[in-house]
């Protein structure tokens, strides 16, 4: 028998799915558009079950028949969100399926088997930087497995006085430091350098000379 918590939580899911396909419309008109300051967009870039909550991010938290403490909120720069019942709780560095486990656990101690669902609603933590010598620098969002030719590619190019051999990447570390990683596009388009073309990860910064 279908009971309304099922019902409950398939609903969640269908608005879940249908704001991706939204989502994702946004990001691409936002992209082809050129507007980068448009980047803020929702699209997640890996499946829901594997996305890592970040700074940034907006969560949607819903608890069954309990309006008071189901809320949408942003995850703070600290990477903790705050609920009423629990206070603040860590949701940066987790999985919408680790964090509403680890809500619901919480919750027990104030409500008889508390059935949550946590969806992200707006993923923007996962972002790279693109500055210098590009034809739209700006933020993007990370929307799948992407180099740093393809940060060129989606930031239009290069333009004609970029300093092609002197391109970096600046990645922060979780620990707060930063490392530089060089990046000569004429080598790299040549096939010499394939290696070079490291994968980008959330928070890198593409400089362009």
């Amino acid at each position: 028998m279908i009971t309304n918590r099922h019902l409950y939580r398939s609903l969640l899911a269908s608005i879940f799915i249908l704001s991706g396909v939204f989502a994702g419309q946004t990001t691409r008109t936002a992209l082809d558009g050129g507007d980068a300051a448009a980047a803020a967009a929702v699209k997640l870039p890996v499946p829901a079950t594997e996305y890592v909550i970040g700074p940034d991010d907006v969560l949607a938290v819903n608890v069954w028949k309990e309006p008071e403490i189901s809320r949408t909120l942003p995850v703070r720069p600290d990477g903790n969100i705050s609920l009423p019942l629990i206070g603040d709780l860590m949701a940066s560095g987790r999985t919408p399926a680790q964090l509403q486990t680890e809500i619901r656990q919480q919750l027990v101690a104030y409500l008889s088997n508390p059935e949550v669902v946590v969806l992200v609603q707006e993923a923007k933590s996962h972002k790279f930087n693109i500055v210098g010598e590009v034809e739209k620098p700006g933020s993007y969002v990370i929307s799948g497995p992407m180099t740093i030719l393809d940060a060129i590619a989606v930031a239009g190019g290069l333009r004609d006085f970029a300093r092609q051999s002197k391109i970096y990447v600046l990645r922060f570390s979780a620990d707060g430091s930063r490392s530089r990683i060089p990046f000569n596009y004429k080598q790299v388009i040549k096939g010499n350098a394939l290696q070079a073309d490291v994968q980008l990860e959330p928070r890198d910064t593409v400089v362009v000379p």
